[in-house]
């Protein structure tokens, strides 16, 4: 018997971009389960018009808000697939041919993500490879607010086609988008009683801004291949701001 396939979407306000990801899969995945973060546009409505089954939970923490939205999957394999996200037609010949096969239980896939309509492929973010397809009985999220890890019983495998991501509109998304995840690093910095200091950010901002134009080729990418390295030291130097602003309120 050919094994079946879950599509599992986290979505919030995502109305101009959920069609286009519901319908890469449309045909060929066995369900797609939306799990929407209480939307205040049309994603739900759009979502279900198209065929996708819609929860609504409250994003809390990230790491548990994802293991909740795949526990939502009647089949053992899952594809996590974001609402800005499609799935090429390559991608789909290998994923079917993938999840027959009990060689693995996760696979990495890459992301080809775009700032507008241009793909950026250096600066490290192409190939952007991420654990995507798993078996959710053996794979699950770190529960914690910001990157979590992933963890999962057996062997990783690799698929060589793209996921496409529209990740970002133009630089003004970018920037919003660093506001949010700097917010949510410098929380888990001071949760976790960490002791940053000046010079430890400063050495970071500059390794990693080095690391992304320099070592990883940013600079082929032109402007946005400096933005997007900047963007990267920014990182640091935002996350220490608001962690600093905690530490300084937490003594008063």
């Amino acid at each position: 018997m050919l094994k079946k396939l879950s599509v599992v979407t986290i979505a919030k306000n995502e109305e101009a971009n959920i069609v286009a990801c519901i319908n890469s899969a449309k045909g060929w995945a066995d369900e797609h389960i939306v799990v929407d973060d209480f939307s205040s546009d049309r994603t739900v409505e759009i979502a279900r018009a198209n065929g996708a089954i819609v929860f609504q939970r409250h994003m809390d923490i990230e790491g548990v808000h994802r293991n909740w939205a795949y526990s939502r999957a009647k089949n053992e394999w899952v594809l996590s697939l974001d609402a800005d996200e499609e799935v090429t037609p390559e991608l789909k010949e290998e994923i079917m041919k993938a999840i027959q096969s009990d060689d693995h239980v996760v696979y990495n896939i890459p992301l080809r993500t775009y700032i507008g309509n241009y793909w950026v492929k250096y600066g490290g973010w192409y190939p952007g490879r991420k654990d995507r397809l798993f078996k959710k009985s053996e794979f699950k999220y770190e529960e914690t607010g910001v990157h979590p890890r992933v963890f999962y019983k057996g062997v990783c495998g690799r698929l060589n086609s793209d996921i496409i991501h529209k990740g970002y509109e133009d630089f003004s998304e970018l920037f919003r988008g660093l506001n949010g995840q700097t917010t949510l690093e410098a929380q888990k910095w001071f949760n976790d009683g960490r002791k940053m200091g000046v010079g430890l950010m400063l050495w970071k901002a500059t390794d990693r801004f080095f690391r992304a134009y320099v070592g990883k080729k940013g600079y082929k990418d032109g402007v946005i291949g400096f933005v997007v390295a900047m963007n990267s030291a920014l990182y640091q130097v935002f996350s220490y701001a608001k962690y600093w602003e905690m530490v300084r309120k937490g003594e008063k």
